[in-house]
């Protein structure tokens, strides 16, 4: 699990995600999480299949994965 806290009020997250292999994927996964209530930043790297999310507060897991599926992909995890 990573999770961290950055700033006050700031929470950083990397998640796992299988599926992506291009920019594309990573396009359609940090925009898909971005919408999230809270998320500041989001980056999506498809070599590792890691995606860094900046939030205000901890995010509820199910709507990340909800959020991944939506993009296409699937969530493994926290990495």
């Amino acid at each position: 699990m990573t999770a961290q806290t950055d700033t006050p009020g700031s929470v950083t997250t990397v998640y796992k995600v299988t599926g992506m292999s291009c920019g594309h994927c990573e396009g359609a996964v940090s925009g898909e999480l971005s919408e999230l209530a809270g998320v500041t930043s989001v980056k999506a790297v498809a070599s590792t299949g890691e995606v860094t999310v900046v939030s205000d507060a901890a995010l509820d897991e199910s709507a990340v994965r909800a959020a991944v599926d939506e993009a296409g992909f699937e969530l493994a995890g926290l990495a």
